[in-house]
């Protein structure tokens, strides 16, 4: 159960950005016992694979905090941040050995599809959110929500790995948040369509 939790909080954090859980995972497997990794996962502790990953964390990290290039950004990184939590849920055995559970390690394709759907949905869920906070902030905002969502990505990563059961409550109360300001974004395009409406 543990290693679903594990899955579901980097799955979680790579649908708010791709690259930080599998630098993550990638670092501590490569410097830790924290983390052992299936020898299919392997080339992820490469050096040369982890450059290549923070490079790409470096250029999200900017483009990411511009408004308009966020946006033209996210859409870029519907396939990305998806096949990112595949990847880090199917990828860590961590949590596998920690509760002697075998069932992740037999079905390995379960971890993908089900890292891919989280990844997906909390990507949807920031694409959605991102342009009403441009809007409604003239841009200034794009900045300070961008370090908000890497801070979570960092942090869900580390409980995810470290603690996962409260890795777990914080995925609960992450869903809440997105669902309200999803919810919020929808009202307001609602409220400019509406206005839109009644001035012609």
């Amino acid at each position: 159960m543990l290693a679903i939790l594990t899955g579901l909080g980097l799955s979680t954090a790579a649908g708010l950005n791709a690259y930080i859980p599998l630098l993550l995972v990638g670092l501590l497997a490569r410097y830790t016992d924290v983390l052992h990794l299936p020898g299919a996962f392997g080339w992820l502790t490469n050096g040369w694979v982890l450059t290549g990953i923070a490079l790409l964390l470096g250029t999200e990290i900017i483009l990411d905090k511009v408004p308009l290039v966020d946006t033209v950004n996210d859409a870029v990184q519907t396939l990305v941040r998806p096949a990112s939590g595949g990847a880090v849920f199917a990828a860590t055995d961590a949590a596998a050995r920690a509760d002697s559970s075998t069932f992740m390690h037999d079905h390995p394709w379960i971890g993908w599809v089900l890292g891919i759907a989280v990844a997906f949905l909390v990507h949807g869920a920031k694409a959605s959110v991102r342009p009403v906070v441009n809007a409604g902030t003239l841009g200034t905002g794009a900045p300070v929500v961008s370090v908000v969502e890497d801070v979570m990505a960092l942090a869900m990563s580390l409980l995810a790995v470290l603690a996962p059961v409260i890795g777990l409550i914080a995925i609960v109360l992450f869903a809440f948040a997105a669902l309200r300001l999803v919810r919020l974004a929808r009202r307001r395009r609602r409220r400019r369509r509406r206005r839109a409406t009644a001035a012609v």
